[in-house]
């Protein structure tokens, strides 16, 4: 793995929370931070993205999934550090409530897996904390 290069500003970052047919778009992440986990799908906002823009661009790679992203749901930070204090990560994430549109889903990007997980289906699979609690708070979505 290359080595991570030190952030010098806060990155932005979008998601996309999509429900269909009584799942939530979820991958398992490949690469740090939080890699193995599964979490909302996302990355970085490009520069002349829009939020929405980005959030599409996004979903489309890391999943196959075509969607029309809406408004911001929910939004943290997410700041990693290294043993020593120093910043290893530093995003600043705005998930989006998103609509599925067409696709096949697949893992695509810097994704291991990607799925439709049904609400007992979390238990059974290591989701990400911060993916736990927007679910559970913005939308009623646990086990």
């Amino acid at each position: 793995m290359p080595e991570h290069h030190r952030p010098t500003a806060p990155q932005v970052g979008v998601g996309a929370v999509v429900f269909h047919e009584d799942g939530v778009l979820l991958v398992q992440r490949r690469n740090p931070p939080c890699a193995d986990e599964w979490a909302i799908p996302g990355g970085k906002v490009r520069l002349g993205e829009t939020l929405q823009q980005a959030a599409e661009r996004e979903i489309l790679e890391e999943t196959g999934i075509q969607i029309k992203a809406g408004e911001p749901v929910f939004a943290f930070d997410l700041i990693e550090t290294d043993a020593s204090g120093e910043v290893r990560w530093h995003y600043a994430i705005i998930d989006l409530q998103a609509d599925y549109i067409s696709g096949e889903i697949r893992a695509g990007d810097d994704a291991i897996a990607a799925a439709w997980l049904k609400p007992e289906d979390l238990a059974t699979v290591t989701v990400n904390s911060t993916t736990q609690k927007l679910l559970r708070t913005e939308f009623g979505f646990v086990p």
